[in-house]
């Protein structure tokens, strides 16, 4: 019996979804701290502002990190078998599995937001995603369009991205029983046009101390476990410019025995994608303080039936 607790990447978040955790006594000294950090106003972002606003690279991402750790620490995270991130999920599931603190997944999420967002206005790019088909037909038309793989989800779920020229040859000729959806991001994620990035975001990087992790923690990159601190930093920055295998992910995770899975706030993204590929799975969505208690209820039951 094994519990995984998933952070959400960009893409998640909805107008207001900090509103109900702002009631927690310690949340708005946790978030005014956290924005010091990241100099951003996360309590701004996750309760006032509109989608356009929190769809802006630069903040996004240290708004979905500083939400994924706020409903962490109310879990008894020492109980928990499994972490894993979709893209700067990873941050967040970084401090989960015990290798950097709160404070340094923040500041990187405010670090990789800034330099991405910076990438994404050199030219325009962006992603799509790609529903159903046959999954080698699918990705061969991604590559004919000069596009990349950059999340493979599972459940039927690809996402392309690239050139605006390249997504628009995939609309129009997309591939047999599959739709395409352009989705609201700034641009080309997890390519190589994010290039860009990586030099800024790994020599801030390359300053953190990490620890070896306390738990499993599973890579983007392929789905395996992160063997020491050293290797997942690495990881880290590899990933701005690498596909998400989030397939991968699910696989190790059914291999490994997981029996029940929570995504972290803003939650159901993930918990959608487990629904369909990861069958008989229990699943805990904690999108306010109200679903705590289902989540320790599910942590602790199945950390004392692993045990028995």
């Amino acid at each position: 019996m094994v519990v995984a607790v998933l952070a959400p990447g960009q893409g998640s978040q909805k107008p207001g979804f900090l509103d109900s955790w702002l009631e927690l006594p310690d949340a708005p000294a946790r978030l005014t701290w956290w924005s010091a950090l990241s100099g951003i106003d996360l309590i701004h972002l996750g309760t006032k502002a509109d989608q356009a606003e929190i769809t802006d690279t630069a903040k996004t991402q240290p708004l979905l990190v500083a939400a994924g750790l706020l409903a962490a620490e109310h879990l008894p995270i020492d109980r928990v078998d499994i972490v894993a991130g979709h893209s700067v999920g990873e941050l967040t599931a970084a401090r989960l599995a015990g290798v950097v603190s709160s404070e340094t997944a923040v500041t990187l999420a405010a670090v990789r937001g800034r330099e991405m967002a910076a990438a994404c206005a050199l030219e325009p790019t962006g992603m799509s995603a790609v529903l159903g088909g046959d999954p080698d037909e699918v990705l061969a038309a991604i590559e004919k369009a000069g596009a990349h793989p950059a999340n493979r989800n599972g459940a039927g779920q690809v996402v392309a991205a690239g050139s605006t020229a390249a997504l628009a040859a995939i609309a129009e000729n997309p591939p047999t029983k599959a739709r395409v959806i352009p989705l609201k991001v700034a641009g080309a994620f997890h390519t190589p046009y994010m290039e860009p990035a990586l030099d800024a975001f790994a020599s801030v990087a390359a300053g953190v101390v990490p620890n070896d992790p306390e738990r499993t923690w599973l890579s983007n990159l392929s789905g395996s476990a992160m063997p020491s601190g050293e290797v997942a930093i690495q990881r880290l920055v590899k990933q701005i410019i690498a596909p998400v295998r989030w397939d991968a992910c699910m696989k190790s995770m059914l291999a490994k025995g997981v029996t029940g899975i929570i995504e972290l706030a803003p939650a159901g993204t993930l918990a959608g994608l487990a629904k369909r590929d990861m069958k008989g799975v229990e699943i805990v969505k904690v999108n306010t303080p109200d679903d705590l208690d289902a989540a320790r209820d599910l942590i602790n039951r199945i950390h004392a039936e692993g045990s028995a």
